[in-house]
């Protein structure tokens, strides 16, 4: 589970120093959360994501398709740095803007749902995500082959069972992804 630990507040500069023992360390605020590594199912279905949402920005020159590990950080700097699953980066005249990436350059922020991190992503996360002001927050669950998806920080959010639609500005055309195709090309 996706747990803060006690003690000290955290920097980045703590995490940094941190040994390279598999797990995500991440934090918020000062305070330290840690995840074991993803299993099969959360990699196969990043991937496929990533592979779709990174086919859908070359259309145009608005942002660019990452995953994790890559460092996002919040307002406070040294005492925030997040990694989301899958996210997407709003270009700035055509290029890349500065690593590591503020939260502000994020348009979408995807994070797929496993036990040890379901109440970290659906609740920490998601004030943390839509707080900022990043414009989408999906949460996709691969058991349940759904996506939850919030639009702002007052969104109740909507659960999609069927497909999902994302148009970002500046794209020519929308984002249309069928979750049943989707989930049987990520783990068939």
């Amino acid at each position: 589970m996706a747990m803060p630990a006690s003690g000290a507040h955290w920097t980045v500069e703590m995490l940094d120093a941190l040994p390279d023992d598999g797990n995500r360390y991440e934090i918020l605020d000062g305070e330290l959360f840690v995840t074991p590594s993803p299993s099969d199912v959360h990699q196969f279905v990043v991937g496929a994501l990533l592979a779709r949402l990174r086919a859908y920005m070359r259309a145009g020159n608005v942002g660019r398709a990452l995953n994790s590990p890559s460092d996002v950080r919040g307002e406070d700097r040294k005492r925030n740095r997040v990694q989301p699953d899958v996210f997407v980066i709003r270009l700035i005249d055509g290029k890349r803007p500065t690593y590591p990436f503020d939260l502000a350059d994020v348009l979408l922020a995807v994070e797929v749902k496993s036990p040890s991190t379901a109440i970290y992503d659906s609740q920490t996360k998601r004030r943390l995500y839509l707080g900022a002001g990043i414009p989408e927050y999906w949460i996709v669950d691969p058991e349940a082959q759904t996506i939850a998806r919030w639009r702002s920080a007052t969104d109740p959010g909507e659960l999609l069972t069927d497909a999902i639609e994302w148009h970002p500005v500046g794209m020519p055309s929308a984002f249309t992804m069928e979750l049943s195709e989707f989930f049987d090309d990520a783990l068939g």
